[in-house]
């Protein structure tokens, strides 16, 4: 599971490019590999401790 949303957001990276180049793209398949990228880096980024943290730790 670890690996699995790295590897969509790369997927979707890729597909969002290559979407982009082509002549006539489809909106959808853009907006889905945005939302796909996008679902991705908030899980990526909830894993990440907040700066601030240890401050309002402290303060209790």
């Amino acid at each position: 599971m670890k690996f699995l949303i790295p590897l969509l957001m790369i997927a979707a990276i890729i597909i969002a490019f290559y979407e982009q180049s082509q002549e006539d793209s489809n909106p959808y398949i853009m907006i889905v590999a945005f939302v796909v990228f996008m679902f991705g880096m908030m899980r990526l980024s909830s894993k990440t401790p907040s700066k601030n943290q240890s401050e309002e730790d402290e303060e209790l």
